[in-house]
């Protein structure tokens, strides 16, 4: 029986919800116990009787007490709450409270009939409940934040006297105080938010005052302005998630409807920011990214890990409906993040990206994650709205993403087929190995139905092309009908694998631009048959499209079950330019293994004991 894949949720931990299941983050208590706030209902987001929650395991997820509701008969709309546990062991629940009960606002006609949004869990009082017992019981009174009136409150509506607002981000302790975030709102509209910022709610007092009524804050940053969009982005800037770097400085990183996220720095304590610009890998080139979550963790490692959604680009911009930036959040990416120094202080460099979690439908949503390390184990949280989930991560994958920086490696596990061989020569074509099935028939299955093996292949190469002239073959595997493996260039000036089963055919390229006339060039083609994903790594950056496209990744038929065709594997029957080297594996490789691969050269060599293994 093949091994379950740990990145489909489907292999999650449950957590108990009703039917709606949002923002499931957790704090480790001082009794050892995971605490996890959830917003939830019987109906759908945003509808009447969303409430907040709390649960406790003491298992780190496998199984979970009853929910405890924070605000235990009040029928008033709670939601979207935060955790911070302080110095003490004290648990702080911080969310939004409908306090007056209001069920309308004014907004924009259309799209909201006669000028009013009836949906009501995104205003009112930012609020918190206090436990002293571990999240066993709550605070029978709440208590309201002050919140500084800014410009974005001024213009809304109602001139500030009613508060829009919201919050996802994990609160944390800097300094000596306790910050919390707060994306405030200017409206709704199309898209439901028309325009959002972030800001900071601080507070030294918290820490060691008993008296909630007597705990004071300030509004951050300094002025009548939030985290806003980088220069010339568009009116949302929201979801900001913080970490503090090992200098003190602070990191905010959020979502935007530019099809990029936004992120920028603190260097004293949240009162000030710089310029905010979009996130960028390492190699410059910036981040893709929706409309949707993207969170940074800062791991007990002192490294980073940022979770996102890997597409986007000027197509969110042109997309004309306000409402399409919220889809495409499946599958969901990680990039490790390690510090580097700079004149006006630390910055996080990132790594190429690494599928984390995935659905079979490409409909669901996963979002709203959250980190928890503990027992030598990292898992994230996360939800599709209707499911919360606990999954453990592997921790081949972590390391693999804080490593990119500095491994050279070759890879060599399930390695099937290496060339050139000891002599240092490539023939003309070879035994074509035998790749691994996507599916197959499941005899244990009362329908003799298909049972998904959720394997994949890598190949692998590097070589020099003379010409982008389409239609030269680079490698080729197929039988006289097209069943098997191509790779072969495209009038687009890219190599693109063919895949067929002789039942259906696949095909996707790697970026436009990616590869160039007369050099040298390491490309991955990695083929997953987890997610139903291929991707290209060329020259150790993972394809994303770029300007050219939305998606730089592309999904292939689930019903594919395999891509084996011919015995023989002719090499470069059709190339203007020369193939150096060739592997293949019988498994996919992770994003890092195609990166320290690239980084191992040309002239690595794996053994002849290597192959087969």
């Amino acid at each position: 029986m093949p091994q379950p894949d740990p990145r489909n949720v489907a292999t999650g931990l449950p957590i108990p919800t009703e039917r709606y299941a949002d923002q499931p983050y957790v704090v480790k208590t001082d009794d050892g116990a995971w605490l996890c706030v959830l917003t939830t209902g019987a109906g759908r987001e945003g509808e009447p009787g969303q409430r907040v929650v709390t649960l406790r395991s003491q298992d780190q997820g496998h199984s979970w007490d009853a929910p405890l509701a924070v605000e235990p008969g009040d029928a008033r709309e709670n939601s979207y709450a935060v955790l911070l546990k302080a110095p003490s062991g004290r648990i702080f629940c911080f969310y939004n409270h409908n306090t007056d009960n209001l069920r309308a606002v004014r907004a924009d006609d259309p799209p909201y009939e006669g000028g009013l949004c009836r949906r009501v869990d995104s205003l009112g009082y930012f609020v918190f409940k206090f436990s002293d017992d571990h999240g066993r019981t709550w605070s029978a009174e709440r208590t309201p934040i002050p919140v500084r009136e800014m410009a974005i409150d001024r213009e809304n509506a109602y001139g500030g006297r009613v508060r829009f607002f919201w919050n996802v981000g994990r609160p944390f302790l800097y300094g000596g105080a306790a910050y919390v975030s707060l994306h405030k709102v200017g409206g709704f509209g199309e898209g439901y938010f028309t325009r959002s910022e972030g800001v900071l709610l601080r507070s030294e007092s918290i820490l060691t005052e008993r008296d909630p009524a007597r705990i004071t804050w300030e509004t951050l940053p300094d002025g009548d302005a939030g985290l806003r969009a980088p220069p010339g982005g568009g009116p949302i800037a929201e979801e900001q998630s913080y970490s503090v770097l090992s200098d003190g400085s602070l990191y905010a990183v959020y979502r935007t409807v530019d099809g990029h996220p936004a992120c920028t720095y603190s260097r004293d304590g949240g009162c000030s920011w710089s310029v905010p610009r979009y996130q960028q890998f390492a190699d410059g080139r910036p981040m893709k990214h929706p409309r949707a979550a993207n969170f940074v963790w800062r791991c007990a490692n002192g490294r980073y890990l940022c979770w996102f959604h890997n597409h986007g680009g000027r197509f969110i911009r042109e997309m004309g409906d306000a409402r399409k930036p919220y889809e495409d959040r499946n599958p969901a990416w990680l990039c490790g993040g390690v510090e580097a120094e700079t004149p006006e202080g630390a910055i996080i460099r990132w790594s190429q990206p690494e599928i984390v979690l995935y659905d079979d439908d490409p409909f669901v949503r996963m979002s709203y994650p959250d980190l928890v390390e503990d027992g030598g184990n990292t898992d994230l949280t996360e939800t599709q709205k209707a499911v919360a989930r606990v999954h453990e991560v592997d921790r081949c994958l972590l390391e693999g993403l804080w490593q990119q920086f500095e491994s050279s490696s070759l890879a060599t596990e399930r390695l099937i087929l290496a060339l050139p061989d000891a002599d240092g020569t490539l023939p003309e074509c070879v035994p074509m190995p035998r790749l691994p099935a996507f599916l197959e028939r499941d005899t244990e299955r009362a329908d003799y139905g298909t049972r998904d093996l959720r394997a994949g292949f890598t190949v692998e190469l590097w070589l020099r092309i003379d010409s982008l002239h389409p239609g030269q073959v680079v490698l080729d595997a197929r039988t006289g009908d097209g069943q098997g493996i191509c790779l072969r260039s495209t009038d687009r000036a890219t190599l693109e694998v063919a895949l067929s089963d002789g039942r259906t055919e696949n095909r996707w390229d790697c970026d436009s631009g990616a590869l160039r006339e007369g050099d040298l060039h390491h490309v991955v083609v990695n083929v997953d048959g987890g997610p139903k994903i291929i991707t290209f790594v060329v020259d150790g950056h993972l394809c994303d499209g770029g300007d050219h496209r939305q998606f730089g990744w592309g999904r292939f038929n689930p019903n594919l079950r395999h891509a084996n065709g011919g015995e023989i594997l002719r090499l470069g029957p059709r190339l203007e330019g020369e193939l150096i080297a060739l592997r293949i594996y019988g498994r996919c490789l992770r994003t890092s293994e195609a990166v320290s691969n690239f980084r191992a050269g040309c002239d690595a060599r794996a053994t002849a004991s290597d192959v087969g293994d």
